[in-house]
C-alpha cells in the first residue's frame, strides 16, 4: 500500500489543494491507464484504417464516463458508508465524491461509458463492431492499471486468507479501519484514546473520532500542524490488518493476460465484433471467480453487484460471439450466389 507517492510543496496555498500538490498512487495509475489505454486504441485503429484521433477523443469520453458511473455503482454498492447519520449531508456528498479515496466498481464504469461510447461512433460514423473490437483489449489494458491503484490506495480488497502470498495492511488503511470497526481486530487502547488523557470512548462516533485524531497525530504529511507522538507512531507502525488475498493484484494480472489475448485475437482473421463479444465472456468469467476472494457486500444472496452483472454480460458475450458469427457467413454467402449469377 502506497497511498501518496510524492508530496511536493508549493510556494503559496492553493484552495482544495492545500500547501502541498499531492500525487496519489491511485490517482497516478488512473492516468497511466487511461494513457495506455488510448495508445493502443491509436495503433489497433491504424491497423484497422481508422482514424486513430477519433479514438484518442473516444478515450477522453470513455474515462470520464466510466469514472462517473463506476464511482456511482460503488456508492449505491455501500450506501450506508455515505448516508451516514452522524454526517451532514454534505459531507456525506463530499465522501461519496472523492474518488482519490478509491472506491470504483468495474462494471457500473462500463455500464454507463459502453453506450455512451457508441452514440459517439454512430455520431463520428465509426463502423460500431469493428471500434468494439478496439475498445475491448484497451478496456482491459485501463482496468489492470486501475485495479494496481487499487491495491496502492488500499481498497477493493480480497477476503482473508492464510495463503504464502496474502497480504496485510497498515494502520490507517481501508482494511484495518473495517477490520476495527467489524470488531475482528483489536487496535492498542493507547491508539484509540482521544487527546485527552483519561477520557474513555463509548460510541461508535466517538471511537472514529478519536481513532481519526490519533491518526492524523501520527501521519507526518498530514495537513493538520500537530506534532508526531513518537511513542505512538512507533506503536502504530507495527500494527497490520489480518491476512487478505491480493484480490487487486488477480485482477490486475487478469486483466492483463486478458488485453494480451484480445489483441492476438483482433489481429487474427475474425468476424467483426467478436473480439468485443470474446471480452464480455472471458472479463465476467473472470469477474465471477475474481469475486469469491473479494471483500465485497452482497447484495443478491451471497452474490455481489459484480457477481450479478457478470451472470448476463457473459449470456450477451455468447449471443453477439454467435449473431457477429452467423452476419459474417450470411455475407460470405450472399458474395458466393452473386459470383455465380455473374459467372
Amino acid at each position: 500500500m502506497w497511498q501518496d507517492l510524492l508530496r511536493i510543496p508549493l510556494p503559496f496555498s492553493v484552495p482544495i489543494i492545500g500547501d502541498h500538490l499531492t500525487i496519489h498512487g491511485f490517482g497516478l495509475m488512473l492516468v497511466i491507464g487511461f494513457l495506455a489505454g488510448m495508445e493502443l486504441a491509436r495503433f489497433l485503429s491504424r491497423r484497422a484504417g481508422i482514424n486513430p484521433e477519433l479514438f484518442a477523443n473516444a478515450a477522453l469520453i470513455g474515462l470520464l464516463t466510466g469514472i462517473v458511473g463506476a464511482r456511482l455503482s460503488h456508492v449505491l454498492e455501500n450506501l450506508g458508508d455515505y448516508t451516514r447519520p452522524d454526517q451532514t449531508f454534505a459531507q456525506n456528498l463530499s465522501a461519496a465524491m472523492n474518488i482519490t479515496s478509491g472506491g470504483l466498481t468495474y462494471y457500473g464504469g462500463f455500464l454507463l461509458a459502453f453506450p455512451t461510447l457508441l452514440l459517439y461512433a454512430w455520431r463520428k460514423k465509426i463502423p460500431i463492431r469493428i471500434g468494439m473490437d478496439i475498445v475491448a483489449p484497451c478496456l482491459m489494458v485501463g482496468l489492470a492499471f486501475g485495479r494496481i491503484g487499487c491495491f496502492l490506495n488500499g481498497c477493493c480488497y480480497g477476503a482473508t486468507c492464510d495463503a504464502p502470498w496474502a497480504v496485510s495492511f497498515p494502520y490507517g488503511s481501508p482494511p484495518y479501519e473495517d477490520q476495527a470497526h467489524a470488531g475482528r481486530i483489536t487496535p492498542p487502547a493507547a491508539l484509540l484514546t482521544p487527546t485527552e488523557r483519561g477520557e474513555r470512548l463509548i460510541t461508535r462516533q466517538e471511537l472514529e473520532q478519536g481513532y481519526v485524531q490519533r491518526r492524523n497525530l501520527l501521519d507526518p504529511t498530514s495537513s493538520i500542524k500537530v506534532p508526531i507522538d513518537p511513542q505512538a507512531a512507533a506503536l502504530a507502525s507495527a500494527q497490520r490488518s489480518l491476512r487478505l488475498h491480493p484480490a487487486q493484484l488477480y485482477s490486475a494480472l487478469t486483466a492483463f493476460l486478458l488485453a494480451g489475448l484480445l489483441v492476438t485475437h483482433f489481429g487474427l482473421p475474425h468476424a467483426p465484433g467478436r473480439t468485443f463479444a470474446l471480452m464480455l465472456m472471458l472479463e465476467a468469467a473472470a469477474r465471477f471467480s475474481l469475486e469469491l476472494v473479494s471483500s465485497e457486500p452482497a447484495v443478491i444472496g451471497r452474490f455481489s453487484f459484480s457477481m450479478v452483472i457478470s451472470i448476463p454480460l457473459a449470456a450477451l458475450g455468447v449471443v453477439l460471439w454467435i449473431a457477429f458469427g452467423q452476419t459474417k457467413r450470411a455475407r460470405a454467402n450472399r458474395a458466393t450466389v452473386q459470383v455465380s449469377t455473374a459467372a
